[in-house]
């Protein structure tokens, strides 16, 4: 008899405890690391660091609101340069660094929540320049500029390109104008966004080599039920049409 009156008990108590540890502790908190990414991150004065209400972006507008549904606390700082704030949020037990490419050779790296938006990597021209490539490999003779630390740039390396490397992708822009890079390896439409921002028009696309979605990356010691919160979340709200919506007001 006594038996069988404990065990489910036991079932019961257990069951209990699973529930409370799936409880995120209200107090938690994430930091959030971001960098002038526009349109998917930036500051809404164009500096290289900024607080709170002072970046916007689509992905900037997702991130917020999905962390608001969640009801999960948070602070948000935009940073330069990228290598120092994705650094960061590997080795920090509560950071998160937002949009990065997830990529098979950083799926460990990271708790991943997203799609937040898509990101084609494309090799862009002077509209009046003559190059016309059908690959990476056929690009590999002309100047190449990408952004230091980017997936991108990345990828050009492991495919044996050298890649001229700048701390801001909107240099490039202006480089390309100038005629000191034949090319830009860069994010569509990110590129053609900087471009605008810099005064730069008319450029063409030569080559789309690649597509990436973008992330949030948090920390491996985020707690799972973090995770899984925010990612449901955020699958509400693209079910909706909030994410829909965001991407249609900037682009």
């Amino acid at each position: 008899m006594l038996k069988r009156v404990l065990l489910p008990l036991l079932g019961t108590l257990l069951l209990f405890a699973g529930t409370a540890r799936a409880e995120i502790d209200k107090y938690y908190s994430v930091v959030l690391l971001t960098e002038n990414f526009p349109p998917y991150n930036m500051a809404i004065n164009g500096k290289n660091f900024a607080h709170e209400s002072n970046i916007n972006g689509i992905a900037v507008d997702i991130v917020r609101e999905m962390f608001k549904r969640a009801d999960i606390r948070y602070s948000m700082t935009l940073r330069f340069p990228w290598e120092r704030i994705y650094k960061l949020a590997q080795e920090k037990p509560n950071y998160g660094v937002f949009v990065t490419a997830r990529l098979p050779e950083r799926e460990d790296a990271f708790k991943w929540v997203g799609p937040i938006g898509p990101d084609d990597w494309v090799l862009l021209a002077r509209g009046d320049s003559p190059i016309s490539v059908d690959s990476l490999e056929a690009a590999g003779k002309y100047r190449i500029g990408a952004y230091k630390g980017d997936a991108i740039a990345e990828h050009l390396a492991e495919k044996g390109l050298q890649p001229i490397t700048v701390l801001r992708d909107q240099e490039n822009a202006r480089k390309l104008e100038k005629g000191q890079i034949d090319l830009w390896a860069t994010g569509d439409p990110a590129g053609r966004y900087l471009a605008r921002q810099e005064g730069v028009s008319g450029l063409k696309t030569v080559l789309r080599f690649d597509t990436a979605q973008l992330y949030l990356a948090l920390n491996k010691k985020v707690p799972d039920e973090v995770v899984q919160k925010l990612q449901a979340t955020l699958e509400r709200m693209r079910a909706e049409g909030f994410v829909d919506e965001i991407l249609g007001r900037y682009l």
